[in-house]
């Protein structure tokens, strides 16, 4: 016990700086290595043309231009969403893109029957899945411990987390038919930690260690790529919600404000790029990474220069999303931050009864 001991003493003080003098020297070779591997993937793309691709989450923001990108390549598209109203026009606008055939599915994720309803009904429309691209995703602004009523959390972990698994779970026998793929979209947060997003980042964590995870057991027969983004602007992050007695969130699809060009798309390109390459992450922006170093070797230097940066922002400004506490008729909306996210000056909330 004392040699295990001793020997574990003697490797915290070497390991983490030989570690970093090895990733320096083999710094330049790994980066060839990965650029020829980029090159030689990105020319044996996969070709998308008439095959088969399954997109949750596609009413809005990012999953909604991944439909477009998907649709440029030729593909035939299933989007999927609570509501049908705002699907039709992506659809028609999918198509106009090239996209072969677009079928639209009013489901919730959330819900394994509904989820094995529309990979069913696809299979026996199409005869087949070649890539499901999970993108439902749901942020917050609270602190914790603002919250008064917490019947919101089970939402955000089911939208965020189950959301992804039930449809993966339902769809995986009919992709390892098709040697398919799983595209999740994730967020730095999953390993970033940063206030006001606790459930959220809790969530997303929990999902992309459930894909790696997957991944072994998969064993290749299924690709997966996991998809993780910083902070940018998309629909999401402007849309409006309803929520029922202060807590229950829902969408309403219909936007009061669209979100187009910039991040969002460039996003949405870069994730069906490199779904079609096999990549198996897609990172938006990649320099984040450097974030990871800090985090491993020296932590205490990535919280002095968080707590810095946050400093000035000492008031608690919250969306009042799930905290329980109602907004007065006639009060201003309050700034958003959600999932899909972004740190965006023009986003906002309307808390509004259900019928």
């Amino acid at each position: 016990m004392m040699m295990m001991d001793l020997l574990n003493s003697l490797l915290n003080w070497v390991a983490p700086p030989a570690s970093l003098v090895m990733l320096a020297c083999s710094w330049p070779a790994l980066c060839f290595i990965t650029t020829c591997e980029w090159l030689y993937k990105s020319f044996y793309s996969e070709n998308m043309e008439d095959k088969v691709v399954i997109i949750t989450g596609a009413s809005s923001g990012i999953g909604e231009q991944i439909a477009y990108e998907y649709a440029k390549r030729g593909a035939n598209l299933v989007l999927i969403a609570r509501r049908e109203n705002r699907l039709r026009g992506i659809a028609e606008k999918s198509r106009h893109m090239g996209a072969k055939h677009v079928m639209i599915m009013a489901a919730d994720v959330v819900k394994e029957d509904e989820c094995k309803r529309f990979v069913n009904e696809t299979v026996n429309f199409f005869g087949r899945v070649d890539h499901l691209v999970n993108t439902a995703t749901l942020g917050h602004t609270f602190y914790l411990e603002e919250v008064v009523d917490t019947s919101v959390f089970p939402h955000l972990l089911d939208i965020n987390f189950w959301g992804n698994v039930y449809p993966t779970f339902v769809a995986l026998p009919f992709l390892h038919q098709t040697n398919g793929r799983v595209i999740i979209n994730a967020a730095v947060e999953s390993w970033l930690p940063l206030p006001r997003m606790s459930l959220y980042a809790a969530a997303k964590a929990a999902l992309v260690n459930f894909y790696e995870t997957l991944r072994f057991e998969l064993n290749d027969e299924v690709g997966i790529t996991i998809a993780t983004h910083g902070w940018i602007g998309s629909e999401m992050s402007r849309g409006k919600f309803k929520v029922e007695e202060g807590a229950e969130m829902q969408w309403i699809e219909e936007r009061e404000v669209q979100a187009t060009g910039g991040p969002v798309e460039e996003y949405a390109k870069l994730i069906v790029a490199g779904a079609c390459r096999g990549d198996q992450y897609v990172k938006f922006p990649s320099w984040y990474d450097v974030f990871l170093l800090y985090r491993v070797f020296a932590p205490s230097v990535l919280n002095w220069t968080f707590r810095m940066l946050l400093a000035t922002h000492t008031g608690r400004r919250t969306s009042l999303v799930g905290t329980g506490r109602s907004m007065l008729e006639g009060s201003p909306p309050r700034k958003l931050l959600t999932g899909s996210n972004s740190l965006s000056q023009t986003s906002s909330l309307q808390m509004q009864k259900l019928e």
